[in-house]
């Protein structure tokens, strides 16, 4: 599942680099995490943004403030009609199928933020219209670009943490409320990302509970149990009625345990070298005697490099050498059939959905 990342080439030769072909974008949406996407795609090399899209005047205003080079509309279909190459769409969920759907029909490579769509057949739709035109459909799982996220696959994969128990996230605050999402939709697609990204593997049962208790019928608390075929499981706590800001993922294996926490500013992985064993001799009730183990802390230096930069690195480089990007519609895929299934049993009362 590995992708590499521009930024390393290997076996070039000596002499003048060769000229990048050049990217131009139109980005749709400028309200919340908009101008983190115009800002990056405008520092790339070779890449210019030339459109920015926005039914609010106020947002387009504040848009001609920091990017007066960009051309300002409030009709996405500029872009369509545009000879750029690629749209961005960084709007609310139940416009990006109409906008990506549009946007591929136009022949532009399409990067989407998550999560992708609301349903699993609009999902499937985009992924095949992108292959018929032979763009590139990808979506903005920012985590997976994250070097500490990265750092937990490879402590994963060389078995540094043992057998797997269980993986717990914990995704909460004091907002941002949503009309439209509620916040399984809203915040669930981080963690579901990194799960996948982690285990090379999607849950085949789920269960959610929740409550509404600001909005009548949009969850703003909800927790979450998703159960793996090997009998793995994952919990995911959200909220967004939480006094303090949580970002963590916690793994617990039979030889240590690793924390990933994203609101800690230097030091986000720390492996714990704890656990318990079952003495061998201990073989009826009355010899029963566990050991505790509590050894060193281990914290790995990890390379900060902004994650949403070597996102938009690498929508570019797969626009420009054809590559399948790392969360691309197929990848993704499967977290939307996920989300469906959590949304289906919050809606039962927490019984539990095949996936």
């Amino acid at each position: 599942m590995e992708v590499s990342l521009p930024g390393v080439v290997v076996g070039r030769s000596v002499g003048a680099a060769p000229a990048l072909k050049p990217v131009q974008f139109g980005v749709i949406g400028y309200g919340y995490w908009g101008p983190q996407l115009v800002r990056n795609l405008s520092s790339l090399a070779g890449s210019s943004v030339e459109f920015i899209a926005d039914l609010d005047e106020g947002q387009l205003a504040r848009a001609h403030t920091y990017h007066p080079q960009s051309m300002l509309t409030q009709r996405a279909a500029d872009l369509f009609e545009s000879d750029i190459d690629a749209v961005v769409i960084a709007t609310p969920v139940h416009a990006h199928y109409a906008l990506a759907r549009q946007a591929l029909l136009a022949g532009k490579h399409v990067f989407v933020e998550k999560p992708l769509v609301d349903k699993v057949s609009e999902a499937e739709d985009l992924i095949r219209l992108a292959q018929e035109r032979e763009r590139v459909l990808m979506v903005g799982y920012t985590f997976l670009y994250h070097n500490a996220v990265r750092e937990l696959r490879r402590i994963l994969n060389e078995g540094q943490l043992g057998k797997l128990y269980y993986i717990d996230t914990q995704r909460l605050n004091l907002g941002l409320f949503h009309q439209d999402v509620n916040v399984v939709w809203d915040l669930a697609p981080h963690d579901l990302s990194m799960l996948r990204y982690l285990l090379d593997a999607d849950p085949v049962t789920v269960r959610a509970t929740g409550a509404a208790h600001i909005q009548r019928g949009i969850h703003d608390v909800a927790y979450i149990h998703l159960h793996y075929a090997d009998g793995m499981m994952a919990h995911v706590q959200l909220s967004w009625l939480h006094p303090s800001k949580v970002r963590r993922l916690t793994l617990v294996g039979d030889q240590q345990m690793a924390v990933y926490d994203d609101v800690e500013p230097h030091d986000k992985v720390r492996i714990y070298n704890r656990g318990v064993d079952r003495l061998p001799h201990s073989t009826t009730f009355e010899e029963f005697e566990l050991s505790y183990r509590s050894g060193d802390i281990i914290i790995p230096t990890i390379a900060w490099k902004e994650p949403l930069q070597m996102e938009c690195e690498h929508f570019v480089d797969c626009i420009r050498s054809g590559k399948q990007p790392l969360s691309d519609g197929i990848w993704s895929l499967p977290i939307t059939r996920t989300l469906e299934a959590i949304q289906r049993s919050l809606e039962l009362d927490g019984q539990e959905v095949p996936v």
